[in-house]
């Protein structure tokens, strides 16, 4: 901690020298050459180093003038207490000014009085009341600054702050979604099993918990990650699969297919479950002979299409308002929740059926966190 704030201090000291250094160099320069120019006669050198070291105890002052700043606000807290602290510390300032250079000039005689300058007391008096106001013009310069600087600071912690709790409450809400699909799947299949030892198909619902066991395990191994790569993602939809296969056997039949080198994409994390349970939910189960669900993806430059299609019944006019649950809407509400508006999500009919296509950024992900998953159709 302590090294992090000496970190943070120490470009604030060399700003404060190249600034004031800064000042002092023309301060200097235009003095002794306008001077030169209207054929004045002192000792150019001595005139040039006074007035350049002339800045030195504002340079020095300027971070307590800062520090009395932070701690003496002149607009809060007792305001009577802070300007006498303010007017007291400008007053000192100005003493050491006029110290400072009333003791180069009684050194140096830089403006070549003859016989030499006066006497010092009085060279000091004369110079403390000629700077007083450059003296509190200057402090409330810096003030205003140290001001100016604080507000930004603080501007960029609150943003930081507000980005921070928003990136907390986006991946809450992105928590509870994946939440709220996992227990409605879980339903579903316990659902699907019970109506497999109600018909006697204890081998097939043995099956089923297998399946169920093992997606499960996968789950809860990624439950910390909200985006995962394609190929990890098909390889969710593609156990899903699975497990309805056991439910409906020679009533269901999908397909993967999507290219190789888009296994790699980032996609968020079941994503795919949802939209393939409809599939099978209004569409499969709906048909006595079933049917075929097939998952297909491509790339169009910075965009990942990936399309769902389920053979079955179509979609009823005015879906969208008729149409319950969490599928869909869950669906969209988490991909707004990563992607805001850079995303499409619509399901329309087709010949023999109902497509849900799925478009959203493409970005890669780590190659290695990728698995390719089965490309081919899957018979019973």
């Amino acid at each position: 901690m302590e090294a992090g704030s000496h970190k943070f201090e120490s470009p604030r000291w060399y700003w404060i020298s190249a600034v004031w250094l800064g000042i002092g160099l023309f301060d200097a320069t235009q003095t002794v050459f306008v001077m030169r120019a209207e054929g004045m006669h002192h000792y150019w050198t001595r005139l040039y180093f006074t007035l350049l070291l002339s800045w030195l105890p504002f340079m020095i002052a300027t971070p307590f003038i800062l520090r009395l700043g932070r701690k003496f606000p002149l607009t809060a807290g007792n305001r009577a207490l802070n300007w006498t602290v303010h007017l007291g510390a400008c007053a000192i300032i100005c003493l050491a000014c006029s110290l400072w250079i009333s003791l180069w000039e009684e050194w140096l005689n830089p403006w070549a009085f003859i016989p030499g300058p006066d006497p010092f007391i009085p060279l000091l008096l004369r110079k403390f009341f000629s700077s007083i106001l450059s003296t509190v013009i200057l402090y409330g310069l810096v003030l205003l600054v140290g001001h100016i600087l604080a507000a930004q600071k603080q501007f960029a912690l609150q943003q930081a702050e507000t980005a921070r709790l928003s990136e907390q409450l986006t991946k809450a809400q992105l928590n509870a979604l994946r939440r709220q699909i996992e227990p409605h799947f879980l339903f579903n299949t316990l659902n699907a099993i019970a109506g497999l030892v109600r018909e006697q198909r204890n081998d097939s619902a043995v099956r089923m918990i297998a399946r169920l066991s093992e997606f499960l395990r996968r789950t809860v191994n990624d439950s910390d990650r909200q985006q995962v790569s394609l190929g990890e993602e098909l390889d969710f939809a593609q156990k899903y699969l699975e497990i309805q296969k056991v439910r409906f056997a020679d009533r269901l039949a999908f397909a993967v297919d999507v290219p190789a080198d888009l296994l790699s994409a980032r996609v968020p994390s079941l994503i795919l479950q949802p939209m393939v349970e409809n599939a099978i939910k209004h569409g499969i189960a709906k048909r006595v002979q079933g049917g075929a669900i097939s998952i297909d993806g491509a790339r169009s430059n910075s965009t990942l299409t990936l399309r769902i299609f389920n053979e079955g019944p179509s979609l009823p006019s005015e879906w969208e308002k008729t149409t319950s649950g969490i599928g869909v809407q869950n669906v969209r509400t988490r991909l707004e929740s990563l992607y805001g508006d850079a995303f499409d999500l619509s399901l329309r009919n087709r010949r023999g059926g109902v497509e849900a296509s799925l478009s959203l950024p493409y970005v890669e992900i780590e190659a290695e966190t990728s698995r390719e998953p089965a490309s081919t159709p899957v018979e019973s």
